[in-house]
């Protein structure tokens, strides 16, 4: 029964300190450690130097909101080198919020595919879904997927850029917050078992499932059981932790959604 990320679902390359193959494997789940962006915390040392004197996680993200503005231009997109009139408003707002609001109002849409393939050159794990199964790289599906996160890039200030400070910045506000912790145990709801890649089966309703790339979950249990009546219970290790609702108020439209990297989870599969 494999433990390893399937080769069809990884890329030989990242832009992080691990590769694929083992970050995406059950090995990781187990046993997780940090995962770094290449160079990112090291780039924007400035903010982590800010952030570490204060003690309210309000008003870090306080600080947070407008260093991102003042690094990316935010409020001024002129400064930034955007020529005025060139570009609908619609696209002059594609920020990180925009990107984050957007997948949770619908996570196969454009938002989604710039998200997911965020974390495919990032984390260098393949998109397993997009509005339906995604076929092979080479699929109709795959290119349609890959185009709309390119329309979804273009004419934006250094989006991938903001999304990787987004993610170091989660990941400093969860080791501020969980400092004994290595897991969260986090919920997901489904109305079809056939959602998800079951890889194995245990006796005990344990499964072995390869998760998309990127995906929601809940923190309540009794939430994930209003969106389908199956329910997959994960141990979800820190680093995988993308986003979530309380990292920035108001993020994203459930108060207690967590947006996780995917591959390789030992899950438990509940019926109701």
């Amino acid at each position: 029964m494999t433990t390893s990320l399937p080769r069809h679902a990884r890329l030989p390359i990242n832009r992080c300190n691990l590769p694929a193959v083992i970050l995406g494997g059950l090995t990781y789940q187990a046993h997780p450690v940090p995962l770094e962006l290449d160079g990112v915390r090291a780039f924007h040392q400035d903010l982590f130097t800010l952030l570490a004197p204060i003690g309210s996680h309000r008003e870090r993200a306080a600080v947070f909101v407008d260093y991102m503005s003042a690094h990316f231009c935010l409020d001024d997109l002129e400064e930034a080198g955007l020529s005025p009139g060139r570009v609908r408003k619609s696209r002059r707002n594609a920020n990180y919020l925009r990107m984050v609001r957007g997948w949770s109002f619908d996570s196969d849409g454009r938002e989604g595919a710039v998200l997911k393939h965020w974390v495919e050159t990032r984390f260098g794990l393949l998109a397993r879904h997009h509005a339906g199964p995604l076929d092979g790289r080479d699929s109709d599906a795959y290119q349609l997927y890959l185009a709309a996160g390119s329309h979804g890039l273009y004419a934006t200030n250094a989006l991938e850029a903001q999304l990787d400070l987004l993610y170091t910045y989660c990941q400093y506000e969860l080791t501020r917050q969980h400092p004994e912790e290595t897991h969260l145990t986090l919920y997901r709801g489904s109305n079809r078992i056939d959602e998800h890649e079951v890889l194995a089966r245990g006796a005990d309703g344990g499964c072995r499932v390869l998760l998309n790339n990127l995906n929601s979950f809940t923190s309540d249990r009794e939430r994930a059981d209003e969106f389908g009546d199956y329910i997959l219970t994960a141990d979800v290790p820190l680093p995988k932790v993308c986003f979530y609702n309380g990292l920035l108020p108001g993020m994203l439209k459930a108060e207690d959604e967590f947006v996780v990297i995917g591959g390789v989870y030992d899950v438990r599969i509940d019926t109701f």
